[in-house]
């Protein structure tokens, strides 16, 4: 079966998702955006475009009558009006948010509803909750689950040795705000910055922190099960302590806006970038301590003549990946739907999953 799939959102992840979806024999594809311009440069690609104002409740519910999904690339605090409207308009609702407030909202609109809402479907929070939940389904007792996911400039030159891959305000968010997590048994609040370590991949040294988002409703799934669960962000050496300089000694942190006219300014954007997902569990198995490790590299790469950054593909296979398992019907239809509900191996062998394939999800195991 077949699905119209609108995207509400013509910005850099909108437009692979659609380019995907044009792709695949199971779909037809949308694009809807109030800017005429993005719609513009889609529709000369081939794709469908209509100019819809997410401001415009009423328009809006009415734009996305007829359509079997709605997937919404749109800025986060858009979430909450875009899930109301899939919902009067009897569609199944995705989205890529990391925001908890706005996943909440759409947790609201769920528990009533004859469609399917399933959030923060893309990379971190989205197949990374995957991936730690299938990690974590390995053992007879889980101890600690530690998931750490960097989309980085392969080629750094700046003090921050990072480059603007994604939305600026979702940036932000998750070096500003409060992180869910398990501690000592106990779901908690850590904050943003913290729990600082440093990992090596492939020659490569890079330092973890917490921040905010990238763990969805894993906190949630897990607390009772494990001692300790943590989600932090993957970046070079050095940037966590420019980060603190400018969030905390300069008053950034509450300086949100002026902090998103920086970054924008003064850090380019960039599409040759590298995507890490390192995920690390320890637990019993069979009566013995043990350790595994998952871990993906993606880069970017062409399709179709177009060169697409390692976080377009990441975060759009992410969620087109459950897309097709709903489609096909592997997931629930109705109701609210976790990440960690998506087996794995059945993700990547969906047409999108399979994109991380290219990036090997590499399962490491030792004794402790």
């Amino acid at each position: 079966m077949s699905w119209n799939v609108c995207v509400v959102g013509a910005g850099k992840i909108g437009q692979m998702i659609a380019a995907l979806l044009k792709k695949s024999h199971n779909y037809t594809v949308t694009v809807a955006d109030h800017d005429l311009t993005a719609l513009s440069a889609l529709n000369r690609q081939g794709i469908t475009t209509r100019q819809i104002d997410a401001g415009d409740e009423a328009g809006l519910a009415q734009g996305l009558a007829g359509f079997d999904a709605v997937i919404s690339a749109a800025p986060f605090f858009l979430t909450p009006a875009i899930a109301k409207a899939a919902k009067a308009a009897g569609a199944h609702y995705f989205d890529l948010t990391e925001d908890v407030a706005a996943t909440n909202a759409v947790r609201e609109l769920a528990r009533d509803s004859g469609t399917a809402f399933m959030p923060q479907c893309g990379l971190a929070p989205g197949f990374v909750g995957i991936a730690g939940a299938a990690l974590a389904d390995e053992f007879d007792t889980l101890d600690s689950l530690h998931m750490r996911v960097g989309a980085l400039p392969l080629y750094p030159t700046n003090a921050l040795k990072y480059n603007l891959t994604w939305s600026t305000d979702g940036l932000i968010n998750e070096y500003c705000n409060p992180c869910d997590a398990i501690v000592n048994g106990e779901r908690v609040k850590t904050a943003p910055l913290e729990d600082y370590e440093i990992i090596g991949l492939d020659g490569v040294e890079y330092e973890c922190f917490n921040t905010s988002g990238g763990l969805g409703t894993l906190p949630e799934t897990l607390a009772g099960k494990a001692r300790a669960v943590s989600y932090r962000s993957i970046r070079y050496p050095g940037h966590r302590d420019i980060l603190k300089l400018l969030l905390t000694d300069l008053g950034l942190g509450q300086r949100r806006d002026l902090l998103k006219d920086i970054f924008e300014t003064a850090l380019p954007r960039t599409d040759q970038d590298v995507v890490l997902v390192y995920c690390t569990a320890k637990g019993m198995i069979d009566g013995a301590l043990r350790e595994k490790s998952l871990i993906n590299k993606s880069f970017a790469r062409t399709i179709d003549g177009q060169i697409w950054s390692a976080i377009q593909i990441t975060t759009a296979a992410g969620v087109l990946g459950v897309v097709d398992l709903m489609r096909t019907g592997a997931l629930p239809t109705k109701g609210f739907v976790r990440q960690e509900q998506v087996r794995l191996d059945d993700f990547l062998n969906t047409e999108f999953g399979q994109m991380y394939r290219a990036g090997e999800v590499t399962p490491q195991n030792k004794a402790a």
